[in-house]
């Protein structure tokens, strides 16, 4: 069963990463924009650095959406709590 027929919706992805100029209000160069998908969602950023960093960093972005999106997956410490007995 995939994502779309398990009612949680299609994957986000990375459809770009491309380097531009400086955004506005901001200074520096190798500055990119990147485009992130789900169906007809779209997230549009930008991160500095060169293109190897910068597709390292959406990757990571892009995986802890998919986490999200599908729920906590963290582990449960269960502690069993003492039974009480009736006192005599």
């Amino acid at each position: 069963m995939n994502d779309v027929t398990s009612g949680r919706g299609e994957p986000y992805e990375i459809e770009s990463i491309r380097r531009v100029k400086a955004p506005p209000d901001t200074q520096g160069t190798d500055w990119h924009r990147y485009i992130i998908v789900q169906g007809s969602n779209t997230i549009n950023g930008y991160r500095k650095g060169n293109l190897k960093e910068v597709t390292m960093e959406v990757e990571e972005i892009v995986e802890q959406l998919n986490q999200r999106r599908l729920g906590k997956r963290g582990r449960v410490n269960l502690v069993p709590t003492p039974k009480h007995r009736p006192q005599k």
